[in-house]
């Protein structure tokens, strides 16, 4: 059965369509994908992302237990400031990518969907190895997660709080009142654009609060977003999305998250990531846009002239650029920015061009 999150009786109201996802039933979409993400690239929308986790690592060696288990040193984040990273097996794969927060003597990690248990038994499994006093305890069924993203997603809130959200920097994350509800909140996204993110608990505080952020920003044109324009999004930007671009066992240097790793500090990992890296012969996420008319889905084969040299993991039709996009792995030697790639899509060999992400800028919204 699937798990629904505490607000599906709303979204239905909303009118929202389901699908299922990571073992949960969550809204793909209210109006349409394009309308929806356009909405966020140029005002602002509310997403339920209730089907991400929480997992609360507490003790006296918490910020040991996640340098250890991360790629990052812990002790380089300071109270009230959050961090993404990766967690990792032994060889250097990835088992989820994840962010987490610092608030105060205790840290909250937020795996990505269907991952809590694992996470939270392989951190668990580590500290008893390692004799670590830490332990991390799985609560994501006790939270309601959302996120506003888009240029008026701090206008939106600030009428909903006393506290001056400037002061909440990039991420940053702390505890707030938010029309009479304590959460925290948090300054990442998944989208490329300005947001925030709150983790309501109890989860009966959740609707209402919904439907006064929706109230909020209704001068700015706010809308309740899906599934589908946050999966587009996050691809124009080029974010990662766990499933599919860690399927089949991928390392952070393959995946373009170097940037991520603290080496200064030893992690589960570390050896097999320094073997690769002097290696160096390994696939690389690579960003692509669509010369010719088609749109890439995962599992394409990328090839140069005839030759098959990486495979597309996520792709879509961009609402922004209206051209085809997608992000895969390809042979180190194929991947200079502004190389031309045929994607294989069915019986079309479409031209593809190799760009630097963020697929679309920034300023995007502004110059359209």
């Amino acid at each position: 059965m699937l798990i629904q999150s505490p607000l599906n009786p709303l979204q239905k109201k909303l009118g929202a369509k389901f699908i299922e996802f990571a073992g949960f039933e969550m809204p793909i979409q209210y109006s349409s994908i394009k309308d929806e993400h356009l909405t966020v690239r140029r005002k602002v929308g509310l997403f339920d992302v209730s089907h991400m986790s929480n997992v609360w690592i507490t003790g006296n060696d918490a910020e040991k237990l996640i340098s250890l288990t991360t790629v990052e040193d812990a002790s380089r984040i300071k109270d009230c400031m959050s961090q993404y990273t990766a967690i990792l097996k032994e060889d250097g794969t990835v088992i989820d990518d994840t962010i987490f927060m610092h608030l105060g003597n205790k840290y909250m990690i937020i795996p990505n969907a269907g991952m809590a248990e694992t996470v939270t038994k392989w951190l668990n499994k580590k500290a008893e190895e390692h004799n670590i006093c830490a332990t991390a305890e799985n609560v994501s069924k006790d939270y309601v997660i959302l996120a506003i993203q888009g240029p008026k997603s701090r206008d939106t809130l600030q009428k909903l709080t006393e506290i001056n959200l400037k002061t909440v920097g990039f991420f940053g994350c702390q505890y707030i009142e938010l029309a009479g509800v304590n959460c925290i909140i948090s300054h990442t996204g998944y989208t490329g654009e300005l947001g925030y993110e709150l983790q309501i608990t109890p989860t009966n505080l959740a609707e209402e609060l919904f439907q006064k952020i929706l109230d909020a920003g209704k001068e700015y044109g706010i809308k309740p977003i899906g599934l589908g324009a946050r999966d587009t999004l996050r691809l124009e930007k080029g974010f990662i999305l766990a499933g599919n671009e860690f399927k089949g066992g991928r390392t952070p240097l393959e995946a373009i998250m170097s940037w991520t790793i603290n080496w200064d500090h030893n992690f589960i990992g570390k050896e097999a990531l320094l073997k690769q890296k002097e290696k160096g012969d390994y696939e690389r996420l690579t960003s692509l846009i669509c010369i010719d008319k088609g749109i890439p889905r995962p599992n394409c084969e990328i090839k140069k002239d005839g030759k098959k040299v990486g495979t597309i993991t996520s792709g879509t039709l961009s609402p922004c650029l209206n051209v085809g996009i997608a992000m895969g792995y390809v042979h180190p030697d194929f991947r200079e920015k502004d190389s031309i790639l045929e994607i294989q899509i069915r019986d079309k060999l479409v031209k593809a061009n190799v760009v630097k992400p963020p697929i679309v800028p920034k300023d995007w919204a502004i110059q359209n």
